[in-house]
């Protein structure tokens, strides 16, 4: 049998379907109706989201934005060990505690260097199309089994700390997967093209530093709003990249493209969208300024931004 991208949806749905019924038995939690139904819808997307008409994905979607934004997700009560217990785990454990977390890259790494190398009677162990995310998933299941040995505790233990940190995230777990088909969404849409149309008209693009500064700062500007880099490149690349820094000034495409995604990463430094980079340090740390991450990291994004200008006016028409 072949390990496909399938069978990680189908773990994580599994996962997110175990949350939601533990919250929902969790008699002491504020909104424990809410929150399950929140984490149950989601666990459908991967679980049995292939098979639905999209038109219903949507409306679980809608279903989900509202909940967050009336609210409806909320912590539930865990149970956790006091000071002295976890100082005395990890004085026993000590550096043994890493050995777990970068399990996870050394096997999604292996996993996809040797991948085409895992044939058994002229079928694949891992799906060659997803080699990478697969390995990934094989990899969170055997750093499980590793955390498990060392600490001599449960996997039932491991899933009530995932439920745990599921409820310290809340509703910004989802925004990573949400803000990744944005830029389909707004590719389809034609904000591109809308893109193109409001620079050329408002903006003097025939200046070839006036394009380059729209493109960079776009990227960035689009980022911020939509929390993706990856969601802002085919509006930005589609809008002013291609047809005005490539196509008019006969610029180097691939320098675009790297200094172009540079530069939208510059946005996500500034954004609370991207929330598996801002706001998920801030939920883990528990600082008490959510937005600390992002203050932290606004010189830096501004003098790379500026930076970047002048790397791709410099380098892109050489």
């Amino acid at each position: 049998m072949t390990l496909s991208i399938v069978h990680l949806y189908y773990l994580v749905g599994g996962i997110l379907a175990i949350t939601a019924v533990m919250t929902l038995r969790d008699r002491q939690h504020p909104k424990r109706y809410s929150s399950a139904f929140f984490w149950g819808l989601y666990s459908l997307v991967f679980l049995v989201g292939d098979q639905l008409p999209p038109v219903w994905v949507g409306i679980g979607v809608v279903v989900m934005a509202l909940i967050a934004a009336f609210g409806g997700v909320g912590v539930g009560r865990h149970s956790e060990r006091s000071a002295a217990d976890y100082a005395a785990s990890a004085k026993r454990l000590g550096n043994k505690l890493f050995i777990p977390a970068l399990a996870i890259p050394l096997i999604t790494m292996l996993g996809t260097v040797f991948a085409k190398y895992l044939v058994f009677g002229g079928t694949p162990l891992l799906d060659p199309k997803n080699s990478t995310l697969v390995s990934l998933g094989v990899g969170c299941i055997f750093a499980l089994g590793l955390a498990c040995w060392l600490t001599k505790e449960t996997p039932v233990q491991g899933i009530r700390e995932s439920r745990r940190l599921t409820d310290a995230l809340g509703w910004a777990l989802v925004l990573p997967q949400m803000l990744g088909m944005l830029g389909l969404v707004f590719s389809d849409a034609g904000v591109g093209k809308a893109v193109a149309h409001i620079t050329t008209n408002y903006i003097n693009m025939d200046v070839r530093f006036f394009a380059v500064v729209v493109y960079v700062v776009g990227m960035a500007l689009f980022t911020v709003i939509m929390g993706n880099g990856f969601a802002a490149f085919p509006v930005m690349t589609g809008g002013v990249g291609v047809p005005i820094l490539v196509g008019v000034f006969h610029g180097n495409p691939a320098v675009m493209a790297a200094i172009g995604m540079l530069s939208g990463y510059c946005g996500t430094l500034l954004t609370p969208m991207a929330a598996n980079f801002n706001i998920v340090p801030a939920a883990l740390l528990e600082l008490p300024d959510k937005n600390a991450v992002i203050r932290a990291q606004i010189p830096t994004a501004l003098t790379l931004l500026t930076c970047n200008v002048f790397l791709l006016y410099f380098l892109m028409f050489r």
